[in-house]
């Protein structure tokens, strides 16, 4: 007796909804994108029960005639694909002709359609894969769907659904994704007859991202100008300095107007906000990629949800690029904008700080208790000595060679040839009014108070200074007394082999020594580990997720941010005016002066506004 037999229709159906429906919001995504390819102007979700009691969607789309209706109901039936050619080149939402079988067969399904010039259209009802009516139907123009019992018949699968609240928070996650993405569309959602959201087609997409959430968010948002770069448009909008989540929920992005999850584009977002977000932390992204449809493979997953580059690595680098563009003119003060003008210092025995032009109002500064004046040493350099505590790390092991720096010597100077950065940002207009527990410098704008947390912002300034110096000289490296044997994976081998030049310019000098085995002779002067060869390992593993035309001399940005944390002014260190004036203008003449290279915020502006809420002055 033969061992393998062809499947029923309706099993075959029941097996390709296990791919295609997982849940109720993979019926949303569906037939909504169904509606987008039928040109609908505005498109109503509605849901009952987490969508598992039914799931409405009715847009205003050309609509279907009879033929078409039934024809639509039957397994790999599309509109929008004629030839392998068309298959290479999709540039429709939806393509397989899978979708409507596949949720008929799993559910009591009905749909009423009708061309816009019709006189009549068609209504359709399926129970469980079987077709049960068919008949005139005299609505709207346009498609009407609906989706009642989803999973009725396959209990299996209707077990593996979570709560009514979870299963509704991931159709309300679909059904933001695709409005934003095509915010030219109306789009309502009902939720068990409550209207969630009532969203009119707008040509300003930062409107309809505020109308999904909120104007407190928006505010924090940085636009990403449409940047271009070997084929690939990115624009859209980030997260600022500071803003962030613990997770990718918010980390939305789009292929030419298709919501969709790619690796590639996670390590270009990560690449590009690598110093501006905290570890553990993801960023907040509406990002809309434009390319030619001969550019990727969106036909490698059952949902569409994931997509294949021919170029993957040119698409890291476009992402990079433009959030770090971005990310250096686009950031600002979370309240908005503020008036551009000089730190102004005191300059009467009353240590009066008045912004030019404002009103002549004398306030006196706070007592000399918050603020300790002192003789000036060196200026605000990217390794001040004033602080006892700020020490270079104990060097690698005792394989370190015996010119090496030692532990308690002062750290190397910064080359004398760096030039000073030139002003990345306009000064704003800020009057200092003192420091707050020997950390946080107070400081007032026209917008309200701002607060400067002065670990953080020397962290910066000395970042970018030692930065600079290492891209322009690279990195002092250290001999080791007896060099370091490195065995790898071929794969890791290839990625080293490729890499040897950029990672010397690091302070690592390694060499083959052998089949995927290399000789590491040399290592950062300031390298601070107590296991050397787990550290190379990190380092092959960042080496990979970056792109081949990406520098990997941002690898060394990491030693520097760990090193600067440990030279810079801490919370008791006590800095006189000049100092904290020089901070400020050094702070401003950075790239992104906005957080610190861990990501944390230098720089944070309570406005006006939010301090008469708290004192009661404005309604809540």
């Amino acid at each position: 007796m033969s061992k393998i037999r062809i499947l029923s229709d309706s099993l075959a159906s029941q097996v390709a909804a296990g791919e295609v429906v997982e849940r109720p919001a993979a019926v949303i995504r569906e037939l909504v994108e169904n509606s987008l390819d039928a040109g609908a102007k505005h498109v109503t979700v509605e849901v009952q029960r987490g969508g598992t009691a039914l799931i409405r969607i009715t847009d205003d789309g050309c609509g279907m005639d009879r033929e078409d209706a039934m024809l639509c109901m039957e397994r790999h039936a599309t509109s929008k694909i004629r030839t392998k050619e068309d298959l290479a080149a999709i540039r429709t939402f939806g393509f397989r002709g899978e979708a409507l079988p596949s949720i008929a067969s799993v559910s009591r399904f009905r749909l009423a359609t009708r061309e816009r010039d019709a006189l009549s259209g068609t209504e359709i009802e399926i129970m469980g894969g079987k077709l049960s009516a068919v008949k005139d139907h005299g609505g709207n123009h346009g498609t009407v769907i609906e989706v009642r019992s989803l999973f009725f018949n396959v209990p299996a699968r209707r077990k593996f659904l979570r709560t009514e609240a979870t299963e509704y928070s991931h159709i309300e996650q679909q059904f933001r994704m695709h409005a934003i993405a095509n915010a030219q569309t109306a789009f309502t959602l009902i939720r068990d007859g409550a209207v969630m959201f009532h969203l009119p087609a707008t040509t300003d997409m930062l409107e309809r991202i505020r109308g999904l959430v909120g104007e407190e968010l928006v505010s924090r948002l940085i636009r990403v100008p449409e940047v271009a770069h070997l084929g690939i448009d990115v624009s859209g909008y980030i997260g600022g300095p500071g803003l962030s989540r613990s997770n990718r929920q918010q980390q939305i992005t789009f292929l030419n107007g298709r919501p969709i999850e790619s690796a590639s584009i996670n390590y270009g977002l990560k690449e590009g906000f690598h110093n501006a977000l905290m570890k553990g932390q993801y960023p907040v992204t509406f990002l809309f990629l434009e390319m030619e449809a001969q550019a990727f493979d969106i036909n490698v997953h059952p949902a569409k949800k994931e997509v294949r580059f021919h170029d993957g690595f040119a698409v890291r680098e476009a992402v990079a690029r433009a959030v770090k563009h971005a990310l250096e003119t686009g950031s600002k003060l979370p309240t908005g904008h503020v008036p551009r003008g000089p730190v102004i210092l005191p300059t009467t025995t009353q240590a009066e700080l008045v912004i030019p032009g404002s009103p002549s109002v004398s306030r006196p500064f706070l007592p000399e208790r918050n603020v300790e004046p002192q003789k000036i040493g060196p200026s605000l350099s990217p390794l001040p000595e004033r602080v006892e505590a700020r020490r270079l790390p104990v060097p690698v092991g005792e394989r370190l060679a015996t010119e090496s720096v030692r532990a308690d010597e002062a750290p190397p100077p910064m080359p004398e040839t760096v030039e000073e950065p030139p002003l990345k940002k306009a000064m704003p207009h800020f009057r200092i009014i003192g420091v707050l527990h020997k950390l946080y410098v107070l400081m007032e704008s026209t917008e309200g108070l701002v607060l400067m947390d002065q670990h953080a912002a020397h962290e910066r300034v000395n970042f970018e200074k030692m930065r600079k110096a290492m891209e322009q000289g690279g990195v002092p490296s250290q001999r080791l007394l007896m060099p370091l044997t490195l065995q790898t994976s071929p794969r890791d081998a290839d990625v080293l082999m490729r890499n040897l030049e950029a990672l010397a310019r690091l302070g690592i000098e390694a060499e083959p020594f052998g089949p995927n085995t290399f000789k590491v002779e040399a290592l950062p002067t300031f390298l601070k580990t107590d296991d050397p060869l787990a550290w190379l390992d990190q380092v092959i593993e960042e080496l990979q997720s970056l792109s081949s035309k990406s520098s990997a001399l941002r690898l060394g940005e990491d030693m520097i941010a760990t090193t600067v944390c440990r030279h810079s002014v801490k919370a008791n260190d006590r800095l006189s005016m000049p100092e904290i004036q020089a901070l400020l203008e050094d702070l401003f003449a950075c790239e992104m002066p906005y957080c610190c290279p861990h990501g944390r915020p230098t720089l944070i502006q309570m406005s006006i506004n939010e301090l008469e809420r708290k004192f009661g002055r404005q309604a809540p």
